[in-house]
């Protein structure tokens, strides 16, 4: 007996569930739409929206004979047909599972760019393994290729234009990211990456930090049945790679250990600097050379305890051994009778280890009902010292001075969460949990100098000094999810985060790290209500419209409390505020995303405004700091930070994705935003306003050929920054790459070359103050190409035991760019010692 085939028809008793799954991953389709249909007219009488379990219900359906349409954006429709439905009893579907990434459109294959770029609920996502230009970089060079994601020379991330984003590794933080987000990226190779997902509209079950949103990187993982061991190696002009992965499963215990190495050489560039300070002028120029070694090992155990309880743990470490040498870094300074020059030559080293360990357990009851802990213990050593050996310029051979900054500091953090889960009724589910973070930051820095070529001695003139900085936070929030017949769904929430601050000096003996007891700083305690709500609404046709908000912080990190008074460059001097409050920023924004005909679009409309904003603030010093030649030199410029600012953006995402003749995959975006920066400062000197607009946008296309070839390119382009006092120049990168797998898909071999048609690329940058202006122009030697080779060794079979999806655990301090821990430079050897404003790096 067919269904009934008018919406007005009697209800019934009968009852339909099921399950929503990926074909290729069994894991579930979150919020798929579920729709049942009568046969005979076509026409849709009864449906649901799956919950973020896959899971869906429909009661008090009619008896008959009916169709089951599943859909969502990135699968192929999937109709089960011949569906019946009695009063005798409920009707289980089960797992129904949705095939990603195909789409049959007028007789015609096509396989969807989801494979590239995938929309979620809450989130986009951009499977990293699926590009072959990725092979041989880090993770810098697979977050430029993210949607809403830009990153600049220095591997400094922003998303929609902040920086204020908080980075995670596998849901989880590490202290290196929070001393360094661009120093983080470089120890993580891309052949490591599986996606990357961007959250711009973050739950209450996340840490309130992040003001901008929530960067997740997902490592590649195995938890299959067997043995592998993975073989990645490559080698290029600029630098080389190695890496070895083995996985071990058998039974209920997995193991997993892991090895990456990546070395840099050859990575040149010039830097020139004009700057002007009342009636001062100095013109600054020098050569850079940048090298070094990065490394990373991770030792892995899973177990499942029960059908129902699992628990992991993980031991990672990270080491990074970077080495900046700045030659013929001349400065020419007009003084009020004739010019000054100064010629140096400053070495840096910037040498780190990590430390992550964790471990967790999570406890499911029934679907959607779970209960999770973890613990995590993380800490980041370092040293950030520059060596400088001033030269006499008539001859460029003997030295004349030397000097020497020593900045070791260490970056050590312990998580404690729970979190648990419960579902009420058919279509609510409730969150709700705990976390207590427990900081502890130190730097100690110290200054050595010495007259002509002898040994380097403690500075009579700047005494050392150790900054302790132990911050903890205890947070606790909770979330309400409610999925409604009609598509729409509504996840709403609040969070609160306590910090608690003690802050001191311990002062030394001049030129000795470390010391006694010293004054406190008295930075007082705060809490913060973090409020966000996202409603859904899913249409015909697969379109889906998403609404947003929610409020942010961002507390200061290493780089911006550090009060080190880096001078390797004695004309721009850079020092920390360890006195800075967090920032608050609240978020809206309006998205949409549908198919027409074969090409996916998604298209997001945004407003941001930070309150309290970490701003730099440039001014002027009364003595030459740090140079030790000439006491007569122009004033150098001081860049320190303060919570002075306001910040405002509203712009527009716009990217898509199309497949072509089943075989070529194409896609890109725009993205758009005017800026509005005000510096509030009641002192009328530093006081100042900037606008204007902000563009940047990306290609990428793959194309698979026969015989296991394959090519891929890729291209991105940033114009011109609006900067509180002036600018930064737009910069653009490209990349394309040929791949052949072997007969067995058991490794392959490939070729990828970037920037080869720029060499040198070059970038302007000014700025503009009633007390000083400055402009440079740095060039990049970055044209290179690089052979990679993979290897797999080992079977595996699919008897995969049932795993639980990991817990999300956050990290979260606002740093900008790789000079935290020290302020020392680094970026690639880009700059001179000491980073001067207006260079490749983005001041605030």
């Amino acid at each position: 007996m067919p269904g009934t085939s008018t919406d007005n028809s009697p209800r019934g008793n009968a009852k339909l569930t099921g399950v929503v799954v990926d074909s290729a991953t069994n894991k579930p389709v979150e919020f798929a739409s579920i729709a049942l249909v009568d046969p005979t007219t076509k026409k849709p009488i009864d449906g649901t929206v799956a919950d973020d379990q896959g899971r869906f219900t429909l009661t008090k359906l009619p008896q008959g004979d009916f169709q089951v349409l599943i859909s969502f954006v990135g699968y192929r429709n999937r109709t089960l047909s011949s569906v019946k439905l009695d009063r005798r009893g409920d009707v289980n579907l089960g797992q129904v599972k949705l095939a990603a990434d195909i789409r049959t459109l007028k007789e015609v294959e096509v396989v969807g760019q989801a494979s590239i770029v995938e929309e979620k609920v809450d989130r986009i996502v951009y499977n990293a393994d699926k590009d072959i230009t990725n092979k041989g970089g880090d993770a810098a060079d697979v977050m430029r290729k993210v949607p809403l994601l830009t990153v600049d020379l220095d591997g400094n991330v922003s998303l929609r234009g902040s920086q204020n984003v908080q980075v995670l590794i596998n849901n989880k933080p590490s202290t290196i990211v929070a001393s360094s987000v661009a120093d983080a990226l470089k120890q993580i190779p891309a052949d490591m990456i599986k996606t990357v997902e961007v959250i711009t509209s973050p739950s209450a079950k996340y840490d309130a930090e992040g003001s901008a949103g929530i960067i997740n990187i997902v490592t590649k993982k195995n938890t299959l049945q067997g043995f592998t061991l993975n073989l990645d190696t490559g080698v290029g002009n600029r630098g080389a790679n190695l890496g070895l992965n083995g996985n071990l499963r058998t039974g209920k215990m997995g193991f997993s250990l892991s090895g990456f190495g990546r070395a840099n050489y050859n990575v040149r560039g010039q830097f020139e600097n004009t700057q002007r300070v009342g009636t001062a002028f100095t013109e600054q120029s020098a050569n850079t050379l940048n090298r070094g070694m990065f490394g990373q090992y991770t030792l892995g155990w899973d177990y499942d305890i029960s059908k129902t309880s699992a628990i992991t743990a993980s031991l990672r470490y990270g080491t990074r051994n970077n080495i900046v040498d700045q030659t013929n870094f001349l400065t020419k300074s007009t003084g009020p009778y004739f010019p000054v020059y100064n010629l140096r030559d400053v070495l840096t080293k910037d040498l780190s280890g990590t430390v992550d360990a964790n471990l967790d357990y999570t406890k499911t009851y029934k679907p959607q009902h779970e209960f999770s802990v973890s613990a995590q213990y993380s800490r980041n050593n370092r040293n950030n010292d520059f060596t400088a050996d001033i030269l006499n310029y008539s001859d460029r051979a003997s030295i004349i001075a030397r000097q020497q900054n020593l900045n070791e500091s260490y970056n050590q953090e312990t998580t404690i969460k729970a979190d648990y889960q419960t579902p009420i009724g058919k279509n609510q589910l409730v969150e709700f949990g705990g976390k207590g973070i427990f900081r502890q930051v130190e730097s100690a820095f110290g200054y050595k100098f010495a007259a002509g070529n002898g040994p380097l001695e403690t500075d009579p003139n700047r005494p050392a000094n150790t900054l302790n900085y132990d911050q903890n936070i205890a947070a606790g929030y909770l979330s309400y999810t409610l999925s409604t017949k009609n598509k729409y769904t509504i996840k709403a929430g609040a969070r609160y985060e306590y910090t608690t601050i003690r802050a001191f000096y311990k002062l030394s003996q001049p030129g000795e790290l470390g010391g006694g007891a010293g004054e406190d700083l008295g930075i007082p305690n705060y809490g913060n209500l973090v409020p966000s709500i996202n409603i859904s609404k899913t249409l015909k046709g697969g379109r889906t419209v998403k609404l947003a908000y929610n409020r942010r912080l961002q507390r200061p990190g290493l780089r911006f409390l550090n009060p080190n008074a880096n001078a390797a460059n004695p004309t721009n001097i850079t020092q920390g505020n360890p006195l800075l409050m967090p920032e608050l920023t609240d978020n809206v924004e309006l998205g949409t995303s549908a198919y027409v005909k074969s090409v996916y679009v998604n298209t997001t409309l945004f407003y941001r405004r930070t309150n309290n904003s970490i701003t730099s603030v440039r001014d002027t010093i009364t003595n030459s700091t740090g140079e030790v030649t000439n006491p007569s030199l122009p004033r150098p410029i001081r860049t320190f930070f303060l919570n002075i600012g306001r910040e405002e953006a509203v712009g527009a995402n716009i990217f898509g994705n199309a497949t072509l003749f089943s075989k070529w995959q194409i896609g890109g975006g725009v993205d758009v935003f005017y800026a509005i920066l005000t510096n509030n400062s009641p002192n009328p000197a530093y006081q100042a306003s900037n606008s204007g607009w902000v563009v940047s946008g990306r290609l990428f296309t793959n194309l698979t050929l026969k015989n296991g070839w394959g090519v891929s390119g890729f291209s991105f382009i940033r114009g011109r920054e609006v900067q509180l006092q002036g600018y930064q120049g737009g910069f653009a990168f490209y990349s394309l790459g040929v791949k052949k797998d072997f007969k067995d898909k058991r490794g392959s071999i490939g070729i990828a070359g970037e920037n080869f048609f720029n060499h040198p690329f070059r970038i302007r940058s000014e700025t503009q103050t009633p007390l000083l202006s400055q402009s440079s122009l740095t060039s990049l030697y970055n044209a290179g190409v690089r052979v990679n080779f993979s290897y797999r060794l080992g079977k595996l079979s699919f008897d995969q035991p049932q795993r639980q999806r990991g817990r999300n655990n956050e990290n979260d301090l606002k740093d900008e760019g790789s000079d935290s821990g020290g302020g020392q430079p680094q970026g690639g050897g880009n700059a001179p010692a000491g980073g001067a404003p207006g260079g490749s790096r983005r001041p605030r």
